[in-house]
């Protein structure tokens, strides 16, 4: 294994074969997703989000035990001044030979027509930053039935190498949250210097200053009523320096205090484990879409995983996702690509994970455009003869409307009370 970093450095895993929730209104996605073809999928370079995003239709009712992975990292030209992650580079691949096959993949895409995603989403490449774009985005995830919104998060000043300092996006995403119903959580990403210290120092930093919305979300655990807070790449940290933050005899623990938390770890390889019965986690995520990516992510592996967790009293929380494809960043990386033949294999990941009874369940993504998770509309679109992958034959909602299926079936399961 080599370090993994989801959007900018290289990726060197195992190589695979060849809830009791509220209710609200949601507005015309609904009448659009049950038709044969949405006005969208004709209308790409002229889409107005100010148009297209007013009327209120159907309720819909969201689950906050289904948590979605959420990337507030874009930005466009009317809002930004700029492109940001939208025009992300194509990275090299490590090893020189593998590189020099794939030496016509150099630089920056173009927006807007040129974008470093393999899929072309809906509202155009836009700003995260943009109210309206917010709004929408909200009312899709209310539709979808995911309760939570994980936003990918760096503390104040810091960003991904493609991005700007994301932490001034929270706000408007934790204001229009709440008006959809819809929770809160974080989810740290690695920065330089990142250490099981500095992570306690963030876990203080979120709950000052976010802990007081009423989009904050909390969970009960051993209970309490807690935070439950992400740790990407928690393993880029040894096990005996994380107990020093979260076992209660630590030097430097939150445990007992105004900032504990419901920690949640990375499990990549299978003896990440000792992250929970070392480290002090409270349970663990898998994160990647793409089966067999990984130990962690290979649904065969599940039941073992939530076995485990039970043993050791801590919440497995699998990842799921509709596909995998990111040849528009790393274009010598088709191996993991992974087809959503249509639905199937989303309806398969959501299978497997209820199967292993969790008590919560992540899904991988509603918008990491650059790996091609995303469950966000998306639309036809051919740029200077290359044509996007879109969700056809089905309608550019087609995967908010899937994920709400199986979260409704998520809610409806009885449960023996595991973990």
């Amino acid at each position: 294994y080599t370090s993994i970093n989801k959007y900018h450095s290289v990726i060197k895993i195992q190589k695979p074969e060849n809830d009791i929730v509220r209710s609200s209104g949601l507005n015309k996605l609904n009448q659009q997703m049950n038709g044969k073809q949405s006005s969208v999928n004709n209308k790409v370079n002229d889409w107005d989000p100010k148009l297209k995003l007013t009327n209120q239709t159907k309720k819909a009712l969201v689950s906050y035990n289904v948590h979605i992975f959420y990337y507030a990292w874009y930005g466009n030209i009317a809002n930004d001044e700029k492109y940001i992650h939208w025009n992300h580079q194509y990275i090299k691949h490590w090893d020189a030979a593998i590189a020099k096959q794939y030496t016509k993949y150099s630089g920056r895409h173009s927006p807007p027509g040129d974008i470093g995603a393999n899929y072309y989403p809906a509202l155009g490449p836009y700003s995260s930053w943009n109210k309206t774009v917010i709004k929408e985005h909200m009312k899709q995830i209310q539709f979808s039935g995911a309760g939570v919104i994980v936003i990918s998060w760096y503390p104040p000043g810091k960003s991904d190498p493609e991005g700007k300092p994301a932490d001034t996006a929270v706000l408007p995403i934790m204001l229009a949250a709440d008006e959809h119903d819809l929770k809160v959580t974080f989810h740290i990403e690695p920065y330089k210097d990142r250490t099981a210290k500095s992570v306690r120092e963030d876990i203080k930093y979120i709950i000052d200053n976010y802990s007081q919305y009423p989009s904050f979300y909390k969970r009960r655990w051993k209970g309490q009523q807690l935070p439950l807070i992400y740790v990407y790449d928690s393993y880029h940290t040894k096990p005996d320096e994380w107990k020093e933050v979260l076992t209660r005899n630590g030097k430097n623990t939150i445990r007992g205090t105004k900032y504990d938390s419901i920690v949640i770890a990375l499990l990549v390889e299978e003896g990440h484990t000792s992250y929970i019965t070392t480290g002090g986690f409270d349970g663990f995520y898998t994160y990647f879409a793409a089966d067999r990516f990984s130990y962690g992510a290979s649904r065969a592996n599940w039941a073992e995983l939530k076995k485990f967790s039970l043993e050791s009293s801590s919440l497995f929380i699998p990842s799921v996702g509709p596909g995998y494809i990111d040849t528009r960043v790393r274009p010598w990386n088709s191996q993991n690509i992974r087809n959503r033949l249509d639905g199937d294999y989303y309806n398969k990941e959501m299978e497997v994970a209820l199967s292993v009874d969790p008590g919560i369940i992540s899904i991988t993504s509603f918008n990491e455009w650059h790996e091609g998770t995303q469950i966000e509309m998306a639309v036809e679109k051919e740029y200077e003869g290359f044509k996007y992958l879109d969700y056809s034959p089905h309608h550019p909602g087609y995967y908010l409307k899937l994920t709400r299926k199986w979260v409704h079936k998520f809610m409806k399961r009885k449960r023996p009370g595991s973990l």
